[in-house]
């Protein structure tokens, strides 16, 4: 073959292979000087230079010192082209079909070697337990058990669209790992479908998803004159439609972005509505206050709806009822004694240690202190007079007196002095 066929023959290889011709140029030096160093009476340092325009080749070597240094003037000790035997002309396509491999391998990876975090469009070729092959067109894609949405059966032969996690070199080529339970799965969907996103006007501000079920974001508009929601969703919600179909019909909610932390709480728990959202700084946590009716709507199944707001705010959210709320403040402006139940060393019996210190009660003092307490109280609250000390200057309540007057006029009559005369006519 002359020089000129040679030439076109790298040519339309380069074009095959999607490769450049000074690639295939640096594959030839290397075959021919892995031929060379296969002929009798080589050189150990020799390198092979070849003209582009005549395909001329030329084998250059150098002796080598004691160190293994290359030393001394370079030869030109080019054979003759039929000097090359067959096992020469051997190692020469089997180097040559080396390097062309592994210049496609790195044109391979140095194309998705930076689109990690990118979409692409693959075909499933095979599924298993442990992973789904998705070809990309020149590659294949590694797509994990993972990095599948539950439930969701691959079917052959379908186009799905995924999300580069990782792409990873390895010896057999660049190695793609992509996701569809990322939620920058949702991000590129919309960046693909809503024109406002792919410009910048409409920003998607954070993102929960729990793939399979549900995805919330938060949107925020650049423009006062473009609504960021309204925008996502388009006219008759075609725009998010066109997502959730990409997603088997996974719900997606759609709220607007705020600074204002009780805000946004407020509306990442949509579609519940919130009376009162209480922030807490130095614990992280929102304390939610919904009706009573909406409680279970705010919390969502399985505390769903409640998850995804706490992941799209970053904040705890805490969501209690009003019923539920004023039944912790009544607790929390209830008077409670002060002092531990402490285990008695010589009885052996739990005994009430007031803090400010004092004599310990047992458990039955303490029970009737409670109840006197209690009526006390509540004899103070009806307005009822106090009892009268037990020495007997007055018997008990006007009530009671009023109800019982023989008794007391007989208690008189016993303890009242009589006179003299009287006595004696009773006598008589």
């Amino acid at each position: 073959m002359s020089n000129p066929d040679i030439l076109d023959a790298l040519q339309a290889l380069a074009v095959d292979k999607g490769i450049t011709v000074d690639v295939l140029f640096a594959a030839l030096a290397d075959a021919l000087e892995s031929a060379y160093k296969r002929l009798p009476n080589a050189y150990e340092y020799a390198w092979v230079a070849i003209d582009p325009e005549t395909l001329d080749f030329r084998v250059i070597a150098q002796e080598l010192d004691e160190e293994g240094e290359p030393t001394g003037p370079e030869l030109d000790v080019t054979p003759p082209r039929d000097f090359f035997g067959r096992v020469a002309a051997q190692t020469m396509k089997q180097v040559m079909n080396q390097r062309i491999r592994e210049a496609e391998r790195e044109m391979k990876y140095e194309e998705y070697a930076g689109r990690e975090g990118d979409i692409v469009t693959g075909i499933i070729q095979q599924s298993d337990s442990r992973y789904t092959l998705l070809d990309l067109g020149r590659v294949e894609a590694l797509l994990p058990q993972a990095e599948q949405v539950p439930y969701e059966r691959p079917e052959p032969n379908a186009r799905v669209k995924a999300y580069i996690v990782e792409v990873r070199k390895t010896a057999k080529g660049p190695q793609i790992v992509v996701s569809r339970t990322h939620p920058g799965l949702i991000k590129r969907l919309f960046e693909l479908e809503v024109p406002e996103i792919a410009d910048g006007i409409v920003e998607i501000k954070a993102c929960a998803r729990e793939p399979g079920a549900r995805t919330k974001i938060a949107v925020w508009s650049n423009d006062n004159n473009v609504d960021p929601v309204g925008a996502c969703v388009g006219a008759r919600g075609a725009r998010v439609r066109m997502v959730v179909n990409e997603l088997r019909g996974e719900k997606i909610d759609i709220v607007p972005f705020s600074d204002d932390p009780a805000d946004f709480v407020m509306k990442a728990l949509s579609p519940a509505k919130v009376k009162e959202v209480r922030i807490h700084e130095d614990t992280g946590v929102a304390e939610v206050i919904v009706p009573d009716y909406q409680l279970s709507l705010a919390i969502g199944k399985e505390g769903q709806n409640a998850r995804l707001a706490a992941r799209l705010t970053g904040w705890r959210v805490d969501i209690k009822s009003e019923t539920q709320l004023a039944e912790e403040e009544a607790y929390l402006n209830q008077d409670w004694a002060e002092g531990e139940w402490v285990v008695d060393p010589e009885s052996g019996e739990q005994v009430w240690q007031p803090a400010e210190g004092g004599e310990a009660m047992s458990a039955e003092q303490w029970n009737e202190a409670s109840a006197a307490e209690e009526v006390a109280s509540t004899d103070g609250s009806s307005g009822a007079a106090p009892a009268a000390p037990s020495d007997g200057a007055s018997g008990g309540t006007p009530d009671e007196v009023s109800e019982t007057p023989a008794v007391v006029a007989e208690a008189v009559a016993e303890t009242s002095p009589e006179p003299a005369g009287d006595a004696a006519e009773a006598e008589s």
